[in-house]
């Protein structure tokens, strides 16, 4: 079954998915009954709802601005979130990566429009004819699966879980609650300790959130654990046990997070200093690993079955690690240049020690600011002169803003503002393009280990146009073919 376009939902093929409980579209639309003035997921276990009962919709602001409650059954606030946010890069689509990165709820709708360049008025407009809402109520869905998560994982006092949801008073939390969920915050709290959910755990430790981020399967987790282990930089991130631990800003102070691979989940760790960071630590966590991607729609394009006797050399479920952080992944790339990650590890770890923020934790520095590397990282990089003033210069244009990186950006543009810095090349441009927004359609061409993974894989990569566009996944997985057969890719696996 094709993807569900946002803008023209197919009431047969959404309809064949929810008779199927096809949980590959579980966030991609929402059914709304109207018998019962509730909306679910796709996958819902509940009995399918007469054709002539449901309508779709594209996203939960939409089915909630129309009236319908969440499903307390399935949940579907907890689904992953679509694909098309990072297929599409027109105005929608950048708006959704922003909003999940709790942009309104920090600079409110003028700062989201400021940032994507457009009026007010323009943004709500194309917001409520593509998305079914505008940008507040958009947002306010996201503050109401906050504040669920912080009910049902800690036993913080509600007033406070109000605040640190993005609520502007105590009354406007309690009755978006109520409506969205149609029971109390204190009767959710109370039944979320008789049943376990799918995407919450007991709360454990004071201080310390336990979540459970859904992905759609199949998801190959050797990658993931592999990109993950291999980039670590000793003092802000530790792979131990197969657990992935590190620490990183948030808009209102720093968190420590800690995650593993689990059966039909990814297993998340969080210490936060600021509960208000919950909403965008977990949208920058489930970036960084993907979780979001159609893994079923890009096997099917790229040719990867899970049949026996699979002609393809490439593995089912892979995914294009992303970023936590921009400015971090644009600086760590320019340092890594030219040389071996191990040895890129050991320059930035050098980096973080001399100018990184310390805190407390297992992990207990933070990569340092583009502003302490535009001061002080002359005196601390190594290496030939030339990279290290590059680096520099690209540190600078950040602090000063003159250079933006962010989720909201076109890759176009990015691309564009990349390449007119100093030391910066097309296959630098073009890998943090990739990460930093989830472009899925950038071919890695002139990487070195990308043609060696090519000419095992009996690729020409000047012929890639058929599998646009998913060329960063063929990316990944001529990297890994490369990889795998110097063995320098172990693949654990995870039961």
């Amino acid at each position: 079954m094709d993807n569900v376009t946002i803008t023209a939902l197919d009431f047969e093929r959404c309809y064949r998915a929810v008779s199927t409980r096809d949980s590959r579209f579980d966030g991609q639309f929402f059914t709304a009954v109207r018998t019962t003035g509730i909306y679910c997921r796709p996958s819902c276990p509940a009995i399918t709802p007469k054709r002539t009962n449901v309508s779709f919709l594209p996203t939960a602001a939409a089915a909630q601005q129309a009236g319908y409650r969440a499903c307390r059954r399935c949940l579907p606030d907890a689904a992953p979130g679509s694909p098309l946010w990072n297929v599409r890069a027109d105005l929608a689509a950048r708006a959704m990566r922003l909003i999940g990165d709790g942009v309104i709820e920090r600079g409110g709708v003028p700062e989201l429009a400021a940032t994507l360049g457009y009026s007010q008025r323009q943004l709500t407009r194309v917001l409520t004819t593509e998305l079914g809402a505008g940008p507040l109520a958009l947002a306010r869905a996201h503050r109401a699966h906050t504040a669920r998560l912080l009910i049902q994982t800690t036993d913080m006092p509600m007033s406070d879980i109000a605040f640190a949801a993005g609520f502007a008073s105590i009354r406007q939390f309690n009755d978006t609650v109520r409506e969205v969920f149609a029971v109390s915050p204190t009767t959710m709290r109370t039944e979320s300790r008789r049943s376990p959910r799918n995407d919450v755990e007991a709360p454990a430790t004071p201080g310390l959130l336990t979540l459970r981020l859904p992905y759609r399967e199949p998801l190959d987790t050797g990658w993931l654990a592999w990109f993950l282990s291999a980039h670590t930089v000793p003092g802000m991130e530790l792979w131990e046990n197969g657990v992935y631990t590190r620490s990183l800003r948030t808009p209102h102070g720093h968190a420590t997070i800690g995650l593993s691979f689990r059966p039909g989940h990814v297993r998340a760790e969080l210490a936060l200093r600021d509960m208000r960071d919950l909403a965008p630590t977990v949208a920058r966590l489930r970036h960084l690993l993907d979780l979001d991607a159609d893994p079923l729609g890009i096997d099917e394009a790229l040719g990867i079955t899970s049949n026996v006797g699979d002609a393809s050399p490439f593995t089912a479920g892979i995914r294009v690690p992303g970023c936590l952080d921009g400015p971090e992944l644009l600086l760590r790339t320019m340092i890594g240049q030219q040389i071996s990650v191990r040895a890129a590890a050991t320059h930035t770890a050098r980096l973080v020690e001399a100018l990184g923020e310390r805190i407390e934790g297992p992990v207990p520095l933070l990569f340092p600011t583009p502003a302490a590397i535009a001061e002080h990282g002359a005196e601390v990089l190594t290496g030939p002169a030339r990279r290290i003033a590059a680096i520099v210069s690209a540190a600078r244009a950040i602090a000063d803003g003159e250079l933006v990186l962010h989720s909201g950006r076109t890759a176009d543009d990015l691309r564009c503002d990349l390449l007119a810095l100093d030391g910066v090349g097309p296959w630098t441009a073009d890998y943090v393009t990739m990460r930093s927004l989830a472009d899925p359609d950038i071919l890695l061409d002139t990487d070195l280990v990308v043609r060696q993974g090519a000419a095992l894989a009996d690729i020409d990569l000047a012929d890639t146009e058929r599998w646009a566009p998913w060329r960063s996944y063929l990316s990944m997985h001529l990297w890994k073919t490369a990889l795998v057969q110097r063995g320098a890719v172990p693949l654990p696996t995870y039961s």
